[in-house]
C-alpha cells in the first residue's frame, strides 16, 4: 500500500505545486494579475472538475479487471475511458468559453476583467489532454502502475515554470505575454502530462505486458474493441456520475464558504484564504492514498479475495488516520508559525490560528472520509459517498456555519465549526458504511 500510495501522494501535491508556481510567478505583474489567475482557474477546475469525476468508474472497473488478470479487459475500459474524455472535451471546452465571454456580467474589476477573459480562452486549449490524461491516469493506477503518474507530474511542473518564465516576461526573444502567457504554460504541461502517460501506456502494451502474459490471453481475439457499445459506456457512467457528483458537491461546499467569508472583514477573509489552503494541502495526502485503497480493494475484488479486501481497506485507512493525526498536531502546535508565514498581521493571525484550530479537529475525519470514499469506489460504491456528502455538507455543514457565522455572530470561526460538523458526519457515516460492507464479507 505504501508503494503504491507514494508516487500517487506525490502527484497529487503536483497539482497544488503547480497552482503555486502560477501564482508566485504572476504576482510579480501586479494584484491584478493575481486576481485574474484565481477567478479563471476556480471557474475551470469548477468546470472540468465534473468532468474528470465522470471518469473515477474506471478505477473500479479496470482494478477489478485486472485483479481477476483480465488484461484484455483493462484495453477495452481504457478505449471507452479515452472516448468519453473525446466526447466531453467538445461541451466543456463551449461551457468554459461562454463562461469567459460572460464574465463581463459579474462586476469584475475593469484590469481584473480583462486579464481573466484571455487567460481562460488560452486554457481551454488544455481541456482535451487534461481529459485524456485523466483517463490515462486512471488506467494505469487500475493496474498498480503509479510512478509514471507521479513523473508526468514532475516534468510538467518543471516545464510549466519554464514556459512561465519564459512568455509571462518574454525571455530569451520570446514575446512578454504576462497572464495569457502563464496560461500558455499550463496548456504546455498538460500536453506532456497526456503525452507521457500516452508513451508509458504504449511502450507496455508492445513489451511489457505481452511478456508478462501467457500465449493464450497475449492473442485473445477481439482484445481491443472495434466500436462503442452503450451498455458498457452505461456501467462507466453509472460508476463516475456519483464520484463526479460527490467530488463536485465537496470541492463545492469549500467555494461557497469562501464566497460566505467574503462577505466578513478582509482579516477574516484573509485568514479564511491562508487556513483552507492547509488543510487543502494536507487533504492531497488522503486524496493519494484514496487512490491506492481503490486500486488495493478492487484487484482483491477482481480475485476474489475477500479477506485480501478487508486488509486493504483498513491499511488505507490506518494510513489516513496516521498522516492527518500528524497534520492535526502541527495545526495545534505551530498555527501561530504556519499562519506568520503568508501574513503579519495580528488580525489575520489571530483568527487564522483559531480556524487552524478547528482545522486540527476535524483532519482526522476529513481523512477517514476521504480513504473511505477511495475503498467504496474500489469496491464499486460511488453512491453512498455522493449521499453522505450532499447531506453531511450541504444540508447539514453549511447551513450549519452560516447560522453560526452571521446569525450568532461567531464570524469566520462559527462558518469553519459548521463544516467541520459535516466533515464529521461524513467521515463517521462512510465508516460505518465501509464496516458494514467488511462484515458482509465474514458472512456465511
Amino acid at each position: 500500500m505504501f508503494t503504491l500510495a507514494v508516487p500517487v501522494v506525490m502527484a497529487e501535491l503536483g497539482w497544488m505545486t503547480m497552482g503555486l508556481v502560477d501564482t508566485l510567478m504572476v504576482g510579480r505583474l501586479g494584484p491584478e494579475a493575481i486576481g485574474a489567475v484565481g477567478i479563471g482557474s476556480s471557474l475551470f477546475m469548477g468546470v472540468c472538475i465534473f468532468a474528470m469525476g465522470l471518469l473515477l468508474g474506471l478505477d473500479t472497473l479496470v482494478s477489478h479487471a485486472f485483479g481477476a488478470g483480465r488484461i484484455d479487459e483493462c484495453h477495452r475500459w481504457l478505449a471507452y475511458g479515452v472516448a468519453l474524455s473525446l466526447l466531453l472535451s467538445i461541451p466543456v471546452t463551449i461551457l468554459v468559453l461562454i463562461l469567459s465571454a460572460a464574465l463581463g456580467r459579474w462586476g469584475l474589476h475593469p484590469t481584473v476583467l480583462a486579464l481573466t477573459q484571455p487567460y481562460l480562452d488560452v486554457l481551454a486549449w488544455s481541456i482535451p489532454p487534461l481529459l485524456l490524461y485523466a483517463s490515462f491516469r486512471r488506467y494505469l493506477q487500475g493496474m498498480g502502475v503509479v510512478r509514471p503518474v507521479m513523473i508526468a507530474l514532475v516534468l510538467a511542473n518543471l516545464l510549466n515554470a519554464f514556459v512561465n518564465w519564459l512568455l509571462i516576461f518574454g525571455h530569451w526573444g520570446a514575446p512578454a505575454m504576462g497572464v495569457r502567457g502563464s496560461a500558455w504554460g499550463t496548456v504546455v504541461a498538460r500536453v506532456v502530462m497526456a503525452a507521457v502517460l500516452l508513451a508509458v501506456i504504449v511502450y507496455r502494451e508492445r513489451s511489457l505486458v505481452a511478456s508478462r502474459l501467457p500465449s493464450r490471453q497475449r492473442n485473445r481475439p477481439n482484445s481491443h474493441p472495434r466500436g462503442i457499445s452503450i451498455e458498457p459506456m452505461h456501467r462507466l457512467l453509472a460508476l463516475g456520475l456519483p464520484a463526479a457528483t460527490q467530488v463536485t458537491l465537496e470541492v463545492g461546499v469549500f467555494a461557497a464558504a469562501t464566497a460566505l467569508a467574503g462577505r466578513l472583514a478582509p482579516a477574516a477573509l484573509a485568514a479564511h484564504q491562508i487556513a483552507v489552503n492547509f488543510v487543502a494541502l494536507t487533504f492531497m495526502v488522503p486524496l493519494g492514498i484514496a487512490s491506492a485503497g481503490a486500486v488495493r480493494v478492487g484487484h482483491a475484488i477482481g480475485r476474489r479475495d475477500y479477506q485480501g479486501v478487508v486488509r486493504s481497506g483498513w491499511t488505507a485507512i490506518l494510513f489516513g488516520v496516521v498522516f492527518m493525526a500528524g497534520a492535526a498536531a502541527a495545526f495545534l502546535i505551530i498555527p501561530r508559525t504556519l499562519i506568520g508565514a503568508f501574513t503579519s498581521d495580528p488580525s489575520v493571525l489571530s483568527i487564522g490560528v483559531s480556524l487552524l484550530f478547528v482545522g486540527a479537529i476535524f483532519q482526522l475525519f476529513d481523512g477517514v472520509q476521504g480513504v473511505s470514499t477511495g475503498v467504496l469506489r474500489g469496491l464499486g460504491d460511488t453512491r453512498t459517498p455522493m449521499l453522505w456528502n450532499l447531506a453531511g455538507h450541504w444540508f447539514i455543514g453549511l447551513p450549519l456555519g452560516y447560522t453560526l457565522c452571521f446569525v450568532m455572530g461567531l464570524g469566520v470561526v462559527g462558518l469553519w465549526w459548521g463544516l467541520s460538523t459535516g466533515l464529521t458526519i461524513c467521515g463517521v457515516a462512510l465508516l460505518t458504511a465501509w464496516s458494514r460492507h467488511v462484515a458482509s464479507f465474514n458472512r456465511p
